[in-house]
């Protein structure tokens, strides 16, 4: 009973340390590389480190609290943003939130499939840290797109861009950005989960 306490509170104390870590990142200029589309999130590491590290449910709470972040940007702190909050608010809301949810959850689902698949174990670490940026911009696209391509501003950026179909305008919009995202996760987020599995037991 009182080692159960103790896994109880390590879990608790790391939840709420990934939690400060993301609010922290989400308001100062560490969390966010700003381009002329979307911002390129850093956010993902500690949301794909708790998920790996603390398990799925957990990847739901820090994935929550980064969409919740992502959401008060839209209140003036990010131009593309306020634009959707300005077209509609509850849509903005689930690309924001729910995307992330999602994102956090799978994540720690992945990672617990992979651990447990004898040809993927050794590389279940890796393959969830780059799945969660994968994950990450395929539901905030993906929500974007059905929620809000046929919106006059995002007509406007396909345009722009040359976007002809939904699936060209993801790929021209954050190609990059999936590409920093999959890399910042895969170096630091792989180092620092497996730093984080050696002192502290898994709870899924």
């Amino acid at each position: 009973m009182e080692n159960k306490k103790k896994i109880n509170t390590i879990y608790m104390v790391e939840l709420a340390l990934l939690i400060a870590i993301i609010l922290i990142m989400a308001f100062t200029p560490i969390g966010y590389i700003k381009t002329l589309g979307l911002e390129i999130t850093l956010i993902v590491v500690p949301v794909a480190v708790g998920a790996i590290t603390l398990g799925p449910s957990a990847g739901a709470v820090l994935g929550a609290v980064f969409g919740i972040t992502s959401f008060i940007q839209c209140f003036g702190m990010s131009p593309f943003g306020a634009v959707l909050l300005s077209i509609n608010p509850v849509y903005t809301f689930i690309v924001c939130v729910f995307s992330r949810v999602l994102m956090g959850w799978l994540t720690g689902l992945l990672y617990q499939f992979f651990s447990k698949c004898n040809p993927l174990k050794k590389a279940s670490l890796v393959l969830a840290n780059l799945c969660c940026p994968i994950l990450n911009t395929l539901f905030f696209m993906g929500t974007l797109v059905l929620f809000f391509y046929q919106t006059d501003y995002i007509q406007g950026m396909a345009q722009g861009m040359g976007a002809r179909n939904p699936l060209i305008f993801v790929l021209l919009f954050v190609g990059v950005n999936g590409m920093v995202e999959a890399l910042a996760c895969f170096v630091a987020g792989s180092a620092i989960s497996q730093a984080l599995k050696k002192v502290v037991r898994h709870t899924s």
